[in-house]
């Protein structure tokens, strides 16, 4: 998409003067009848643009003006919103990141679900893990003062996220998990190897990888696990109700 030429009508950019509002207001305010975006709308639409503008011209050359004129807007109302383009790159990778989540599956079957969605993590952020490492690798974790491990936590991702327990929810309930006996750090090796194959590959993971992980390192994972975990205790025997003695003649 092209920037904004100089001759466009003032009614389509979004502009950040002190009569003009509409540009700026609660996120909840209704969209105003000449059409001009607000709040979250208009943030979203910035973040978008920020994105694109990452994706095809590279941090070094990513520039606050650019943003602006790809999403129709001014630089004022970027600025009023993030202090460099360095702060709103960070903002425009979670928002990227977040605006397309990847569903769980629910095939009834643990490894079938895990294979699925991790076929799909490993193809649809493909893109979004290339684009992050280049900004990190061209001085993004510099100007921002981020450490890689913090990159990676707030970017990135190193937890379980609520698909991944929705799908040990649903293995549990099926009877095919006890979550409580396997390490949370277990439970996370899928998905970080996965991510570790985005970051070192910068490129869609091959489906026999995937089954490589699920199949030759997970599960015998948690197979081990399952078999350290301590029997049940069996349930207390009965107590017995003590015969009424008989009376005497």
């Amino acid at each position: 998409m092209g920037a904004v030429s100089r001759g466009a009508s003032a009614s389509n950019v979004d502009t950040d003067t002190d009569t003009d509002t509409d540009t700026d207001t609660d996120e909840g305010a209704a969209a105003p009848a000449s059409g001009r975006r607000r709040g979250a709308e208009l943030e979203a639409a910035i973040l978008e643009a920020a994105w694109d503008e990452l994706v095809e011209s590279g941090l070094a050359r990513l520039t606050m003006r650019a943003v602006a004129a790809r999403a129709r807007t001014s630089e004022p109302v970027l600025y009023r919103r993030w202090n460099d383009k360095n702060q709103l790159v960070l903002a425009a990778l979670i928002h990227h990141r977040d605006q397309r989540p990847v569903d769980a599956p629910d095939t009834g079957d643990l490894r079938t679900d895990l294979v699925e969605y991790l076929t799909a993590v490993g193809t649809v952020r493909s893109a979004f893990f290339a684009v992050a490492a280049a900004a990190a690798f061209s001085g993004l974790l510099d100007a921002t003062g981020m450490t890689p491990e913090l990159f990676r936590e707030r970017i990135i991702g190193t937890h379980l996220n609520a698909q991944a327990r929705e799908i040990f929810d649903r293995a549990e309930a099926r009877g095919e998990l006890d979550a409580a006996a396997v390490p949370q750090s277990v439970l996370a090796v899928p998905f970080d190897l996965v991510r570790l194959e985005l970051l070192m590959s910068l490129r869609p993971v091959p489906a026999e990888r995937i089954a490589q992980i699920v199949d030759e390192i997970f599960l015998p994972l948690v197979a081990r696990e399952l078999s350290r975990a301590p029997a049940p205790a069996p349930p207390p025997p009965a107590a017995r109700t003590p015969r009424a003695s008989r009376r005497s003649r």
